[in-house]
């Protein structure tokens, strides 16, 4: 009866090796033509169009390789800063077409580093025009950069003050029976009053007043002299909070009310029929080279994003992007044992996260400075663990308005025990040894568990903050002025010593360069890591660390369906005796 069976079914299985074959490979050759077709060149006369918007990202995060197959490249500040320098080199490029929406997460210190690049291209003599669907204080501060800041008829135009709010949890924990026992150092580390606290604390209230003024000191710096307003005319026009486009343009907030297609029209040669134009995406393509640029030595940029924890760095669905030590550690040494490259330049957006990840990382950049220039280019925000990895590097640089310090701690644990009642849950064992329970979710600790805890929390910390010390040249004392959770703007920080100077991107490479004595007369060529990948390079890629979730999927399914169509045809071809079970 087998044997009856056995050519139909060795027909269908071979049919399903070979489906299997056919999907695998016109995903891999549809990414391979998609990725082919958004290039195409660049005509004379070409304006670049950037569109700003939704969530960006320091640098591309390990996502994936599904968006770039369907067009779904997020806009980092990398790409963004990069078509910017392009286009300031680019003979075709005509000008920039900025389309900026205040619904994007960018932080100010973002903000700051695209005006830079925006300057570039205005250096360079060409337009730079920004449209906005939708502007506040932050996308206004980053258009008014721009030639013109114009707006359609009916985009939404707010003008208000900062306001800085925080989400306080115990009151809910205290309803659910939740108790927590965390330990914080010290006064002003404000992410544990989250949990702790049902408001905001004197000293958090006091370091949110000296970092807003300087936000908002930049703020109307910036916009008193681009748009020839006084402070009086500018906190005037906060007060009407709410504008018409046109509101906007009486009050000298914004240039003209004009939609995007008329803005294109305006700018149209006279025998073209429409503007030519290139997307973000398309022009992302296009290499430096093909722009003009001509590089010398190379300096490589290793980026550092997202919260600290775990081995690789990855996107997690509750906790978004998140930062693998392992990850990063590969990448520095890569950076170390490579001799082609010079100087390194370690880009860190990142909030902190896990103390023992910091600290694997901090120490690869210290035996990497130890051979090698590296150069620390803070972005957003680069504090707690943030500082922790950056802190011994060779140079410490910063953006003005870049968040840095929170040089403290928080450790602790919940007793879960009300909890667990509400909804009729119990743990019961045995335990051995005097400090077995210390951290039990079952109980509040005892008065010697938490003088135990406390005792190695502070240990701990006061060890790192002597070593920050050291590194910078301040005495233990005067750290405890600067630390103990404090958060500074990277101005400020330069003025206490934790960092050594304010600049962007190109600033820090400049140094790096200077500091490796870098051949002046040609501009560094960049390698940016950890290198992003293709869809072929994800799917078929053998680097045994730079792992891609969706991509490991991928491999995994057809691997698994190759080798399983394989062992049954194997099995047939061999009698058929197991064709019932494979089906």
């Amino acid at each position: 009866m087998a044997r009856e069976r056995f050519f139909p079914a060795l027909i269908r299985s071979v049919l399903l090796t070979l489906c299997t074959l056919v999907v695998v490979i016109a995903l891999v050759g549809g990414g391979a033509w998609f990725a082919m077709s958004r290039g195409g060149g660049v005509e004379d006369g070409t304006w670049l169009e950037l569109d700003l918007y939704g969530a960006v990202h320091e640098y591309d995060p390990p996502g994936g390789p599904l968006g770039p197959v369907m067009g779904g490249d997020a806009l980092t500040l990398q790409d963004l800063i990069d078509n910017l320098g392009k286009a300031a080199l680019d003979d075709r490029i005509a000008g920039v077409i900025f389309r900026i929406s205040s619904s994007n997460d960018a932080g100010w210190a973002k903000l700051q580093e695209m005006r830079r690049a925006v300057d570039k291209v205005q250096a360079a003599g060409k337009p730079v025009y920004a449209w906005g669907d939708a502007l506040d204080v932050r996308s206004l501060y980053l258009a008014a950069g721009c030639d013109r800041v114009m707006m359609p008829e009916g985009g939404y135009f707010t003008f208000k003050g900062a306001n800085y709010q925080r989400m306080y949890l115990r009151g809910m924990l205290d309803k659910l029976g939740i108790k927590p026992h965390l330990h914080k150092i010290k006064d002003y580390k404000s992410a544990a009053e989250m949990i702790l606290n049902t408001e905001m604390s004197d000293a958090t209230r006091e370091m949110m007043g000296w970092m807003i003024a300087d936000f908002t000191g930049e703020l109307m710096e910036s916009l008193a002299a681009e748009r020839g307003l006084t402070e009086d005319q500018l906190l005037a026009a906060m007060a009407y909070a709410e504008y018409l486009p046109e509101e906007g343009v009486t009050v000298g907030l914004i240039d003209e009310v004009v939609y995007l297609q008329e803005l294109q029209d305006r700018l149209k040669g006279e025998n073209d029929d429409r503007l030519k134009m290139v997307s973000h995406d398309d022009y992302a393509e296009e290499s430096w080279e093909d722009c003009g640029f001509k590089g010398g030595d190379t300096v490589a940029v290793v980026h550092a994003q997202g919260s600290i924890g775990g081995r690789e760095n990855r996107v997690d669905p509750l906790l978004g992007v998140m930062m693998g030590h392992e990850t990063i550690v590969r990448e520095l040494q890569r950076c170390r044992y490579d001799d082609d490259v010079k100087a390194v330049v370690f880009r860190v957006d990142s909030g902190g996260g896990e103390s023992l990840a910091s600290d694997l990382m901090a120490h690869e950049v210290e035996l990497l400075a130890a051979v090698k220039p590296v150069v620390v280019s803070m972005v957003d925000v680069a504090a707690s663990g943030g500082y922790y990895i950056a802190y011994k590097g060779t140079k410490m640089m910063a953006a003005p308005l870049t968040v840095t310090g929170s040089i403290g701690s928080i450790n602790g644990f919940f007793n879960m025990k009300g909890f667990y009642e509400k909804i009729g849950l119990n743990k019961d064992g045995v335990a051995w040894g005097p400090m077995a329970e210390l951290g039990t979710d079952m109980r509040d600790p005892t008065d010697e568990e938490w003088e135990r805890h406390v005792d190695a929390h502070y240990k701990s910390f006061n060890a790192w903050m002597a070593d920050v010390g050291e590194k910078r040249g301040i005495s233990f004392e005067d750290m405890k002025t600067l630390a103990h959770g404090r958060v500074w703007t990277g101005r400020q920080a330069v003025e206490n010593g934790l960092i050594d100077a304010v600049g962007n991107l190109d600033d820090a490479v400049a140094l790096a360069a200077e500091l490796a004595e870098m051949d002046g007369d040609k501009a560094p060529t960049l390698v940016h890591l950890p290198e992003s990948q293709d869809l072929l390079g994800s799917l078929m890629g053998s680097d045994p660390g730079v792992e891609d979730p969706v991509a490991m999927a991928l491999r995994a399914a057809f691997y698994r369906e190759l080798r399983t169509q394989t062992r049954l045809t194997l099995e047939q071809l061999q009698g058929g005796a197991r064709l019932e079970s494979g089906f």
